[in-house]
C-alpha cells in the first residue's frame, strides 16, 4: 500500500493510493463542505449542488458528460454529507486524462443554467417526499434533531421543502463561489495510477484558482431532546436510541468502535442476540456511531410492532446501562478487534473502497492513517481503557426517536 499526499500552492491537497494490480482508477473530488455549514436560509444548498454539478459546464452538456463516461464504461455519482460533499468517477486508467477533464470542468465551472436548476428543484423536491415515505431512514433524521436540536447537525442533509422552494440560481452560485475553493477541496485516487501526474494534472486544471479554506464550525450547545416521536401510520414502529460518544477527532473513538460493535456491530452481537434471535423481536437490528466535529453519539436502531415497541426499548436502555455498569468482557474485545480489522480489509479489494477511505480520512482528519496505524490503535486499547469510556459515556443521559403510529404523548 502506497498513499501520498502532496498540498498544492494553490492550497488544494491531492492524496493517492497505487494499486497496481488493478486496471481501474477512481477519482473524487472531496469538498470539505456539507449541509452543516447551511445558514437556515441556506438549508439544502449543498445537496442542490451535488444534483446540479452533472448538468453541465460552459462547454459541456449533462447529456454529453454522461456519453463520454458511458462510452468508455466508467461510472460517475455523488454525495452529500453534513460535512462534505463528494463526487466521483471510476473509470480505465488509461481514460484517466477524460476523467481529470470532465471532473475538473464540473466542479470548477458549472453552468447553472435555470432551465436545469429548475428541473433539477423538482427533482430534489420529490427527493425529500421520499424520504419522508421511508420511515426507516426519516427515524435516524428525526434523532439527529432531537441530539443536536438548534444546530445544523440536527438538520436533514436534503434541506426542507421551504427552502429548496425559495433558492434562486445566484444564491446556490454565491454558495459554489464561497465553498468551492481549492483550500476546501482534497482530490483523492487509487488504482493504477502515477502520483506526480495526477498532482501534474489537477494543478494544469485549476485555471489560476488559488485560497480558500475548511469552513468554521461551532459545536451544539443546546441540550439533547430525550425523546422525539413522528407519527406515520405504519406496521411498525422504528425506533432510535443514543448517547453521545466521542467526536471525530477524539482519540476515545477507537475504543468506542470496540463498544459499537460488541452493542449492535453485527449477527453475533448483545443485541442482535437478545432482541432478535433470542425473542425474534425484530427483523433489523444495529449499531452505528455518529462522528462531527465538535460532537458525536452511539446509536441503535431496532424496526420492530408498536404492541413491542416498548420491550425493545427497554431492552436497549438496558443493554446500554449494563455496558456502562459492568463494561465489556475480554473475549468480547478480542471478537470486537478481530471484526474491524476484518471489515476493513475487506472492503477495500476495489480502487472505488480505497479512493473512499483516503479521500475521507485526508477531508475528515489532515491525513490518512494507514491500516497499520489504525490496527496498532485497536491493538493497544486494553479492557480496563474500553471500559472506562464505555462508562463515562454510556452512561450519559439517552435520546429516544420513534416514527410509528404513535403521538407525541405515548411512551412507545
Amino acid at each position: 500500500m502506497t498513499i501520498r499526499t502532496t498540498r498544492l500552492d494553490d492550497g488544494l491537497t491531492v492524496v493517492t493510493e497505487a494499486m497496481p494490480d488493478v486496471r481501474s482508477v477512481s477519482l473524487g473530488f472531496w469538498v470539505g463542505t456539507g449541509s452543516a455549514d447551511e445558514t437556515p436560509e441556506q438549508a439544502g444548498a449543498s445537496h442542490f449542488l451535488e444534483h446540479l454539478l452533472f448538468k453541465g459546464t460552459a462547454t459541456r452538456t449533462a447529456r454529453g458528460i454522461a456519453e463520454a463516461v458511458d462510452s468508455v464504461g466508467g461510472d460517475m455519482n455523488a454525495f452529500t454529507t453534513k460535512e462534505y460533499t463528494t463526487f466521483y468517477m471510476r473509470l480505465l486508467a488509461e481514460d484517466l486524462e477524460m476523467g481529470m477533464d470532465i471532473m475538473s470542468d464540473i466542479i470548477w465551472s458549472p453552468a447553472f443554467r435555470p432551465e436545469e436548476f429548475e428541473s433539477e428543484r423538482q427533482v430534489i423536491l420529490e427527493e425529500i417526499l421520499m424520504h419522508a415515505d421511508e420511515p426507516s431512514d426519516l427515524v435516524h433524521d428525526v434523532l439527529a434533531a432531537a441530539l443536536f436540536p438548534e444546530h445544523p447537525l440536527g438538520r436533514e442533509v436534503l434541506g426542507e421543502p421551504p427552502t429548496v422552494a425559495a433558492m434562486t440560481v445566484a444564491e446556490v452560485a454565491h454558495f459554489h463561489g464561497v465553498h468551492y475553493q481549492p483550500g476546501n477541496i482534497v482530490v483523492a485516487a487509487a488504482g493504477l495510477l502515477d502520483h506526480d501526474r495526477i498532482v501534474d494534472g489537477i494543478a494544469s486544471r485549476l485555471a489560476g484558482r488559488t485560497g480558500g479554506r475548511p469552513p468554521a464550525r461551532i459545536s451544539p450547545s443546546a441540550p439533547s431532546l430525550p425523546r422525539s416521536v413522528v407519527h406515520r401510520d405504519t406496521e411498525q414502529a422504528h425506533l432510535a436510541v443514543a448517547a453521545p460518544a466521542p467526536d471525530r477527532d477524539d482519540e476515545e473513538r477507537h475504543a468506542m468502535s470496540i463498544v459499537e460493535h460488541v452493542l449492535g456491530g453485527g449477527m453475533s452481537s448483545r443485541l442482535f442476540q437478545s432482541i432478535r434471535e433470542e425473542r425474534g423481536l425484530a427483523y433489523s437490528v444495529y449499531a452505528y456511531r455518529l462522528s462531527f466535529q465538535g460532537a458525536g453519539a452511539l446509536a441503535v436502531y431496532a424496526g420492530t410492532s408498536p404492541a413491542n415497541a416498548g420491550q425493545v426499548l427497554d431492552l436497549v436502555h438496558a443493554e446500554f446501562e449494563r455496558v456502562a455498569a459492568e463494561g465489556i468482557t475480554e473475549p468480547e474485545l478480542d471478537a470486537a478487534r478481530g471484526h474491524i480489522r476484518g471489515a476493513m480489509s475487506l472492503g477495500l479489494e476495489d480502487s472505488g473502497a480505497r479512493m473512499s477511505r483516503i479521500g475521507h480520512g485526508q477531508t475528515v482528519h489532515g491525513r490518512v492513517l494507514t491500516l497499520d496505524e489504525v490496527y496498532e490503535r485497536l491493538a493497544a486499547l486494553t479492557l480496563g481503557q474500553v471500559n472506562d469510556v464505555a462508562r463515562r459515556w454510556l452512561s450519559r443521559p439517552r435520546s429516544v426517536a420513534c416514527v410509528g403510529p404513535f403521538d407525541g404523548q405515548e411512551s412507545a
